[in-house]
């Protein structure tokens, strides 16, 4: 049983004693999104579940709003300044997947000096006023090197295709991966280079890279990035690596395809873009008065060669495997946490 599936069914044992809220203490409560950029298939997903779980919760009186707004550039200083929006515009929580876990603390406190519930997650903040929802990331990242440590024993050179630079989430993804080759030092790292968690970002940086590198066993990735690499190996007629994948659909077919024609052998990991209605029920339970620990951890999301196929059926083209939260997950969750 893989961690999202010990977490699923420890969620289904938590809710069976956990009672609904009434909602009568956020009916008239408004809560925004705030995100910081919308440029790859996972923060497309990521968007498309909050729309999809907030739209019913305002249907059916849970709030009266629940906005999501996108910067147009990853800069932390607009997302600083579309925070400080939200405040005057009254909203009573403030969802944020952060361009920075720090440059955005002087507008965090800001709304929270305000009555704001503000409510980080994926790209957590610092400020100690607000709440945070992360994946270990950086046990996310040890996880690759661990999966190669028993499918390639005899180790080899790695190429590492970071995210986003600046971002909390690529940093602990890239410190997870580094700690695992301290652990497993028959594996080296010779190249890295941005992805930027897009395809296409991802397959120019590595086609750039390649040229300078020597044979490569691995390539460790944070997502979105697994089917871009693969055809600039391709295209540079080199021997395909072992591609750790990102749960994006086209990662997932190229595997499956590669599987099928020649028994290719990988994994794939990443967070569920879905976090995002964790984040919300949780904003939504603190405005009803819960009592919630200010830091709340969920499992990423792991597919394996077994599990390939059938995450597949369930992932849209173009999308990515996903898992999005109800109410009584987020219960669950803000119970486990106590």
């Amino acid at each position: 049983m893989n961690s999202k599936s010990i977490f699923m069914a420890s969620v289904a044992m938590l809710c069976a004693a956990l009672p609904l809220s009434a909602h009568a203490e956020t009916a008239d409560k408004k809560i925004a999104l705030s995100n910081n950029y919308a440029g790859n298939s996972w923060r497309q997903a990521m968007l498309t579940s909050w729309d999809k779980v907030t739209k019913e919760a305002v249907k059916t009186g849970v709030v009266s709003a629940a906005d999501a707004f996108t910067t147009a550039e990853n800069q932390a200083t607009e997302q600083a300044a579309q925070i400080q929006n939200m405040i005057l515009q009254g909203y009573n929580a403030i969802v944020i997947d952060a361009a920075s876990p720090t440059a955005l603390n002087g507008a965090v406190k800001e709304a929270c000096d305000a009555g704001i519930v503000v409510v980080s997650f994926d790209g957590i903040v610092t400020e100690p006023c607000a709440w945070r929802i992360a994946v270990d990331f950086k046990g996310m990242g040890k996880s690759q090197i661990d999966y190669l440590a028993k499918r390639l024993p005899k180790g080899g050179n790695l190429l590492e295709i970071r995210g986003l630079a600046g971002v909390s989430v690529d940093d602990e993804i890239s410190a997870g991966i580094h700690e695992g080759v301290k652990e497993h030092p028959q594996f080296k790292i010779v190249g890295s280079v941005h992805g930027d968690w897009a395809q296409e970002v991802a397959q120019r940086a590595v086609a750039g890279v390649l040229p300078s590198l020597p044979e490569i066993a691995a390539v460790v990735t944070q997502g979105g990035d697994g089917y871009g690499a693969a055809q600039a190996f391709e295209a540079a007629k080199r021997p395909t690596p072992v591609i750790v994948m990102g749960n994006r659909q086209d990662e997932l077919q190229w595997w499956k395809q590669q599987k099928d024609a020649n028994g290719y052998e990988t994994m794939s990991v990443s967070i569920a873009p879905g976090v995002s209605t964790l984040a919300f029920w949780v904003a939504q339970q603190i405005l009803d008065g819960k009592t919630v620990k200010k830091d709340l951890v969920v499992p990423f999301l792991r597919i394996n060669q077994d599990t390939l196929d059938k995450a597949l059926e369930t992932t849209p083209k173009g999308g990515v495997a996903n898992v999005e939260y109800t109410l009584k997950d987020a219960q669950a969750v803000i119970d486990a946490a106590k």
